[in-house]
């Protein structure tokens, strides 16, 4: 009986860590998966945000920036209600970005940036329901490293 127990407390165990670990998204693994709309994609809390800047603007105009909502399912999050900024670091220069939700699951917005592989942005997002959540990316780093700056793989 008593070794049952222990057996059954040792899978137990062994499931709940390894089973929390394969949901486990971290930046390095969420950079090896391109976003379904090609974007770059990180964890927000509960929630994927995945990021779309332009990729081959070489000077700074006013290009779109497009932030789609997913839970980590890939499951659409509806964007009505919800608000958000995102502050972009490129070529030297700091913008900030109204988002507005733009249909099912996406936040859009316009800024004055040039496409910089260097580029860092700061997605910030509050729901409806007034919760709040933040992400950081490096949205264009990827796409430079491989040699291929106008698109992902």
């Amino acid at each position: 009986m008593q070794r049952t127990l222990i057996s059954s407390l040792a899978m137990t165990a062994a499931l709940m860590f390894f089973g929390n670990a394969a949901f486990a998204h971290d930046d390095a693994a969420l950079d090896k998966i391109s976003g379904p709309n090609g974007g770059q994609l990180r964890m927000a809390g509960p929630y994927h945000f995945e990021l779309v800047v332009a990729k081959n603007s070489k000077e700074a105009k006013d290009n779109p920036v497009t932030v789609y909502l997913t839970d980590h399912g890939d499951k659409k999050i509806p964007a009505a209600g919800a608000t958000g900024t995102a502050t972009i670091l490129a070529a030297k220069s700091k913008i900030t970005v109204p988002l507005a939700p733009s249909g099912d699951n996406k936040l859009t917005g316009v800024g004055s940036y040039a496409s910089d592989p260097q580029m860092k942005v700061v997605v910030s997002v509050t729901f409806a329901s007034a919760k709040a959540e933040q992400a950081r990316f490096t949205p264009l780093l990827s796409a430079a490293a491989d040699g291929h700056p106008d698109h992902q793989h």
